[in-house]
Formats: structure tokens, sequence, C-alpha cells
């Protein structure tokens, strides 16, 4: 009787130890996931130096993943697979998922360095009160053109891109929304057109285009810049940025005439696990020697106002990147337009690809 008694003791005893042993397994992984962050961001789109930076002040270990379009970004956020800490959107895709429940709002009382971000990019249409959102990077859709094949000053405007003496010479990005964008422009149009009368107007336009276009493309743009093998581009100011430096011909034009004014902010997902390094991580960007080291890798404008006084004179000076108020005020902020008028702007862009072939 003894016997068994020590046995069932024995047995009981072994029982609580593994239940120990599995709860302090569990409490171990809790307290792991608790130190990391994981953030989901455009490729190449922070300092790698900066994030061994943050873990090293922190303590926090980043896991870093990427996407190469907000539609991308959207639908695994959707799908609720990872739970990521940190995303970056852009601004008519925090529309769009603010509609769709997927976000967090922000407390910026928990970010000290809140207050360093300049005034002008607070209170968007996007995000009018900053409740969802946090500015991360700014910039322009705009014209780059290599001074060894077009004549410096000669390309102003959106129309001058249809002059006959660019044929086969113009790398367009591969973008609806500013393809169209700018083609609605070039007729004195919002770049947010529901119109369907305007938008085929607009495809029209962007069909006499077509002998001009040299390719519709993505991040080969950049090397064929570099390369000068391509007079024109139509690109993004951070893209522009990037190739300038690596090529003294290379010259960047955003358009008197309106424009596209890009935002990409740092957002919090409702399914984040770790909210406290989501928010230790955003305060971290937005100091201003943060956010101007950044800025100088990237390539894109800082909304952080303070850190440009770090960044080299010739760059915060440069109106090419930090546009004066008179070229800003005409230029247009994207608003997410809805699933059917965004597959009709896709649509017509398709089409205008397989006519400029």
């Amino acid at each position: 009787m003894k016997k068994l008694i020590w046995t069932v003791v024995a047995i009981l005893l072994a029982c609580a130890g593994m239940a120990y042993e599995v709860s302090r397994l569990q409490q171990s992984d809790i307290q792991g996931k608790n130190k990391s962050l994981i953030i989901y961001n455009w490729g190449d789109y922070v300092d790698p130096d900066l994030l061994k930076k943050f873990e090293k002040e922190t303590g926090y270990h980043v896991i870093y993943e990427t996407f190469d379009s907000n539609e991308a970004m959207y639908t695994k956020i959707k799908q609720g697979g990872t739970a990521y800490d940190i995303a970056i959107p852009s601004e008519y895709m925090i529309m769009k998922m603010k509609r769709a429940n997927l976000l967090d709002k922000i407390d910026t009382s928990k970010l000290s360095n809140f207050k360093y971000i300049s005034s002008s990019f607070l209170h968007r249409s996007f995000d009018p009160n900053n409740e969802y959102s946090v500015p991360y990077f700014w910039g322009t859709l705009g014209i780059i053109y290599n001074d060894k094949y077009v004549k410096p000053g000669s390309i102003k405007h959106w129309n001058d891109l249809w002059s006959k003496k660019y044929r086969h010479s113009i790398l367009l990005v591969d973008s609806a929304r500013d393809a169209m964008g700018m083609s609605l422009v070039s007729l004195g149009y919002s770049m947010n057109t529901t119109s369907n009368l305007k938008l085929k107007l607009a495809l029209t336009k962007l069909n006499a285009l077509g002998p001009n276009i040299k390719a519709v493309i993505s991040d080969e743009m950049k090397m064929y810049l570099v390369q000068n093998e391509a007079p024109i581009g139509v690109t993004w100011s951070g893209e522009a940025a990037e190739v300038m430096e690596s090529n003294k011909h290379l010259h960047y034009v955003v358009p008197s005439e309106g424009s596209n004014l890009w935002f990409d902010n740092m957002v919090i997902p409702r399914t984040a696990k770790n909210k406290k390094a989501a928010y230790a991580f955003i305060n971290f960007m937005l100091k201003p020697q943060n956010a101007a080291q950044n800025a100088k890798y990237v390539g894109y404008a800082t909304p952080v106002g303070v850190a440009k006084k770090y960044l080299p004179k010739k760059v915060r000076e440069d109106k090419q990147f930090y546009p004066p108020m008179s070229t800003l005020k005409h230029l247009q902020v994207y608003r997410d337009l809805g699933p059917k008028i965004t597959q009709n702007y896709n649509d017509l862009f398709l089409e205008f690809k397989m006519y400029a072939r």
C-alpha cells in the first residue's frame, strides 16, 4: 500500500514539475514576443543602422518585413496572418484601412517627440485629427531629365512631355494613379476625379503620349537613368534624389501647375501584439537626429522640421525636394476613391500600357 502511495506521489510531483516547466516556457515565449517589434514597410525604406541603434537603446528585437505596394500590404494585414506592430502605408490607404477597422488609435501623449513634426504635415485630409497615423516621409511626383539630351529649363510642365522631340525618350513609372493623375493635371482636372468622361479624356491624352514612351517601368528606372540610357523619367522625388547622387547630369522638376503630394505614415494595426514597442519605435524615429539620418539614407523629405538642420545645406535648401509654398499649394493628395473607381483607373492604365507597346 505504501509503495502504491509513494508511486502516486511521485507521479503527482512529476506532473507538477512538467506543468511548471510548460508554464515557464510559455512565460518565456510571451516575454520573447514582448521584446520583439515586427515592422511592415516598403523595401529599403529605413536606414538599417537606425534599426540596430533602436535595438541597442531599447532592448527590442526588430523583425523587418517588406511589401511592394499598398494593396499587397492591405491584403496581408486584413488576412491577419502576421501580427505586425508597425506598418507604413500611404495616405489614401490609411483612409481605406480606417474604414476597414484595421488601425488602432494613436495616443500622441505617449510620443514626446511628436512636437517636432511640422504643422503643415498634420491634420491632413486622410487623417484630420492624426488619430491613426504619424508622418514618416513625404514627397512629390515629378519629371527627371538628363541635360546631356534635354536642354536645361526646357521641361517645366507636364504638357512639355508630349513634344515630338521626345519620341521614345520617356520612362514612365508603373503606377495607375500617377500616370493617370499626370494626364488629368495636364488637362486641368483633379488627380482624384471620379468622372468617367474626364478619365476617358485623360486616357486619350495618355495614349497620345505613347510614341514618346520608352518603357513603363518600376525599380529598373533608376539604373537606366544613372547609366544615361533614357533622357527623361516620370517618378517620385526620393527615387530622383537617389539617382541624382550618382549622375550629375540629372535634374528633377515638379510642374508648378500641380502634381501629387504624397505622405507615407506610421500606423499601428489593431492586431499588433507589442504596442509598447510600437510607440517606442515611432518616438525614436521622430527624434530629429534620427529623422535626419533616415532622410539622408532613404532620400525622401522628412516631416520633422527640426531635423532639417541636421541635413547638408545643399539638401535642405534644394527646392526640388523641399518645394516652396507657391508650389506646394498646387499639389494634390490622393484620396481613396473606393474599389469601383480605383479599378477603373487600373483598367484604363492597363489599356494604355497595351497601346503603348
